[in-house]
């Protein structure tokens, strides 16, 4: 099977056959919980915690087929096949839902035992072939946690939270995806156009200066806050952001080898400008997690499932994920970690949100913690756009108004389209 003959071809055929096998159980799942009088939220719901469980259940199926010389194209053509079923079943399912919800424990059951047994039989005896006892037993932990953790969250949104936290929920999800699309773009128009260290590092820095001004000018010009407190509570985020580079390095208890290189004690060596870029991306996570907090609260009011969000919480991500991806790209010369943290910074803002969601919280005092995440966005890009200065003034300054000009359109995008939704008609504190 797939140019893999011996014991080595049994394994793969067990895993795909029982993982194919799994996946009938969970499309019948789908079509029966889309029955009954919350059939639709209930259904949504079941359908996004199956979708989530299968990003596991997908990357079992690759690893083995990789592990044994599989190309990656066809590791992941197979990780689809053994899911197939579960939309094919799920309309049957669906229209004949008495007897499938009669079959289904046993269904489950029995893939459950499978399971069970190809990994105490087959998973576990090759990874002591390949590892170490102490790294087998580290990572299954941690795989054992991750699932946990993804169930009890699961189990929340469908124990005792009603449709809105089933929106807010579906609205936090995309709140993640807007960074990673714009670190794509933005990485894609840096390989596409080979644009120079200097413009990357002055375009992260305008997306951050238009992120930091946005929302406490929002303030101020509402009158929701005074301008003493507003610029007080900016004073105080650079202050924090100034005590928490000061701890970082007295920790590291770092030593300029050269005038732009700082070599820690433990000999790890890092250019001034890389330093200072990945504390401005802490900077803008610390950023998307105010924000996500206040979506959190938001987010659980949204209308129809939060349909209306997709677009304006995408765009809204968008600068963010920009601003960090040309920040590191600039700074490392590596576009794949320039994605990676772009992708890092959408954790923020999700986490936040059903936090916020599943802990209740309510609207006062997030004010406060955001324009303090905005105060330390300005010490932060400002000390990486004077570097950037040195470098190529011109180049810098081009780049400064175009991330200003790109984070602009964004917001005033957001601005526009979430204003004329029912959702903000519903939860005007999110954008104004």
């Amino acid at each position: 099977m797939l140019d893999i003959k011996g014991a080595d071809a049994s394994k793969v055929i067990l895993v795909v056959g029982i993982m194919t096998l799994h996946s009938f159980g969970e499309g019948s799942g789908v079509g029966v919980s889309f029955v009954g009088s919350k059939g639709l939220s209930q259904g949504l719901l079941v359908t996004i915690a199956i979708a989530v469980h299968n990003i596991p259940e997908g990357l079992a199926v690759s690893m083995v087929l990789s592990s044994r010389g599989v190309s990656p194209q066809k590791a992941m053509l197979w990780s689809i096949i053994t899911s197939l079923p579960q939309p094919i079943v799920a309309v049957p399912a669906f229209l004949c839902a008495d007897a499938f919800q009669k079959v289904l424990p046993f269904c489950t059951g029995f893939a459950a035992g499978c399971m069970i047994w190809i990994v105490i039989a087959e998973v576990l005896p090759d990874a002591f072939k390949e590892a170490t006892p102490s790294q087998v037993a580290s990572a299954g932990t941690l795989a054992v946690a991750f699932m946990e953790t993804l169930s009890t969250v699961l189990q929340g949104f469908t124990d005792g939270h009603g449709l809105e936290d089933t929106s807010g929920f579906l609205v936090s999800l995309v709140f993640g995806l807007g960074p990673l699309f714009g670190g794509i773009i933005l990485v894609a128009f840096s390989l596409a156009f080979n644009m120079p260290h200097p413009l990357l590092t002055g375009v992260a820095s305008g997306i951050a200066f238009r992120l930091a001004s946005w929302r406490p000018l929002q303030l101020v010009m509402s009158l929701k806050m005074g301008f003493f407190t507003t610029l007080f509570l900016l004073l105080g985020g650079s202050v924090f952001y100034h005590l928490v580079e000061a701890s970082i390095l007295m920790v590291a208890k770092h030593k300029k080898s050269s005038v732009n290189v700082i070599t820690s004690s433990s000999g790890l060596s890092l250019s001034v400008l890389t330093q200072q870029s990945l504390l401005a991306c802490g900077c803008v996570f610390l950023h998307a997690y105010a924000e996500g907090l206040a979506l959190g609260v938001a987010a659980r009011k949204a209308s129809g499932l939060g349909r209306y969000m997709v677009l304006p919480v995408s765009l809204h991500g968008l600068p963010r994920g920009a601003a960090v991806a040309s920040c590191v790209y600039g700074a490392t010369d590596s576009w794949r970690g320039a994605l990676a943290a772009a992708a890092l910074t959408g954790l923020a803002g999700p986490s936040a949100a059903i936090g916020a969601i599943l802990a209740k919280i309510g609207y006062d005092g997030l004010d406060y913690w955001m324009v303090i995440a905005c105060g330390a966005l300005i010490p932060s890009f400002g000390r990486v756009f004077r570097h950037s200065l040195r470098l190529d003034a011109r180049k810098s300054v081009c780049g400064l108004l175009i991330g200003f000009g790109f984070a602009w359109v964004c917001l005033m995008s957001t601005r526009f389209i979430c204003l004329h939704t029912p959702y903000c008609n519903s939860a005007p504190e999110a954008v104004t």
